[in-house]
């Protein structure tokens, strides 16, 4: 629903329809997102349009930016542990290379 409701304001049978789920399953979903402030309905007549409301998903939005800055802060501690890993793995390769050549007769 909330994926639809991406695209644009939609009714409650227009939300239902591609779903294959009873209106009053719709509208018990929709009471979730309303409560959870992620949709705003109107209804006019006997027509309920619901839309999203963006500032609803604020405190998700902030939460995954939050993830996405620690575990980027985390791959690049990995990174720079790998590329100090290489580092001393070629200065071993190195030296033993060396250490071979000079024991060759």
């Amino acid at each position: 629903m909330v994926e639809h409701l991406g695209g644009g304001p939609a009714t409650v049978s227009q939300l239902a329809q591609p779903l294959g789920i009873t209106l009053s399953a719709v509208v018990q979903q929709l009471a979730v997102l309303e409560s959870a402030g992620l949709v705003i309905s109107e209804t006019v007549g006997r027509t309920r349009t619901c839309r999203l409301e963006p500032a609803g998903l604020r405190p998700a939005t902030d939460w995954f930016a939050g993830q996405r800055a620690a575990w980027e802060r985390r791959l690049d501690r990995l990174g720079d542990v790998l590329a100090d890993d290489l580092v001393a793995e070629r200065h071993t390769e190195q030296r033993d290379t060396e250490h071979k050549e000079r024991n060759t007769p």
